[in-house]
């Protein structure tokens, strides 16, 4: 196939895909004259650089930047994957076996630690939450779909991972060496504080963690706790499934979450009554590294007037996607319906805002530069544990509750 004849149908293979984004995009009300105008416009946007540019384009890479812009402007979770990159997305989705236990998401157009979990590779090394990722193996992750980064991170026990990482306040990027292993999640664990108030800390709500939620519930109820602390700070990962799950312990009626999508039917997810275990005062903690399960919980409870949530913005994450292979070997992945709060609010537009805000210490607190000539009580003073003021905050709030 002659190269003219490839670049003819990449270029009809994008307008096409292209009039097929703006219908879906513009809504049911958006008019055919409409969509056609845009294919037209990219159409002729097309035509000039080939013709006009200042050399001659590689058409292949153009017509790949282009779709993944369009996916990536729709939103972070939706991803074009060239046919190169789904082959490699499919091998490590078979063969990867191990991985750096952090939540990615895209933040300024880069790859960004959401949530990292403690124990983990990614612990082990050094990486914070809004740590930017900008290169992997020295490829730059802007112009990276997030489902190739999230994939890239993924490879065998033991192996090393080259990250260039930008961190707040920090001039220049740092070089990490993440070694890739199999993660554990830890458990729930818990601790008895003031006045009976018990704090229940979760680090991810994957399969199985709800019920082990309602195991250590019901344990500390025995014990004489008489207020509760759910603690889902930095809590990312997981699945959906659970997050409704574990709001169900807390909650005897009302809706916990719907899902909806421009085809995809509302389906509801209400407490069942059954399942509630608990009716115990509760506060629910939240920060920024609080996303996607974890907010199904804050965002159930909050707008159930179940307890009170304490803390910073959540990171906003929660749809769910399907992947669609293309006729070439590449591939879709879409977001086609979103999870939304009980009084209707798109959880990953939205986030879930607490009720009573106390701000991530990283916000506030400087980061200084390395002090070679810092005495051991300068560096005793900087190792020395700040105050945990979202966690007083909410002791606060339960004790001035009755219960």
């Amino acid at each position: 196939m002659s190269t003219k004849v490839k670049t003819s149908i990449l270029v009809a293979s994008a307008a096409v895909l292209l009039f097929t984004f703006a219908g879906g995009i513009n809504g049911v009300h958006a008019s055919n004259d409409g969509a056609y105008r845009q294919m037209t416009v990219y159409s002729e946007v097309l035509s000039r650089v080939r013709s006009e540019y200042v050399e001659e384009p590689d058409l292949p890479q153009v017509t790949d930047g282009a779709l993944h812009g369009l996916l990536e402007s729709l939103d972070s979770n939706s991803s074009y994957l060239s046919p190169e990159q789904y082959k490699d997305f499919k091998s490590r989705q078979t063969n990867a076996k191990a991985e750096i236990g952090a939540t990615i998401s895209k933040r300024f157009g880069y790859a960004s630690v959401v949530a990292v979990i403690p124990g983990s590779p990614a612990d082990k090394a050094g990486l914070q939450d809004t740590d930017i990722l900008e290169a992997i193996e020295n490829k730059s992750t802007r112009e990276m779909p997030l489902a190739q980064i999230r994939s890239l991170l993924a490879g065998d026990p033991g192996s090393n991972l080259n990250l260039s990482v930008v961190r707040a306040r920090r001039s220049e990027p740092q070089k990490v060496v993440v070694t890739r292993d199999v993660v554990t999640i830890p458990a729930v664990k818990e601790k008895t504080l003031d006045d009976g108030i018990v704090q229940i800390r979760v680090d991810a709500l994957t399969k199985g963690k709800s019920s082990e939620i309602a195991s250590k519930l019901k344990a500390v109820q025995k014990s004489g706790a008489r207020k509760l602390i759910l603690d889902l700070r930095d809590c990312a990962n997981g699945d959906e499934s659970e997050g409704i799950a574990t709001a169900n312990l807390f909650l005897n009626h009302g809706t916990i979450t719907y899902l909806q999508g421009q085809k995809y039917p509302r389906e509801a997810f209400n407490a069942d009554p059954a399942k509630d275990v608990t009716t115990l005062p509760l506060v629910v903690l939240v920060n920024k590294g609080t996303a996607g399960p974890a907010e199904i919980v804050a965002a159930a409870v909050l707008e159930n007037a179940r307890g009170d949530v304490v803390g910073d913005k959540t990171f906003g994450d929660g749809s769910v996607q399907k992947l669609i292979e293309l006729p070439d070997g590449g591939a879709l992945i879409l977001s086609i319906a979103k999870y939304y709060s009980p009084q209707g609010k798109a959880i990953q537009d939205a986030a879930v805002t607490p009720n009573v805000m106390v701000a991530d210490v990283a916000d506030d607190a400087a980061v200084p530069d390395e002090d070679e000539n810092a005495t051991p009580a300068d560096q005793e003073k900087k190792a020395a544990p700040e105050r945990d003021e979202q966690l007083d905050k909410a002791v606060e709030v339960l004790k001035s509750r009755q219960g």
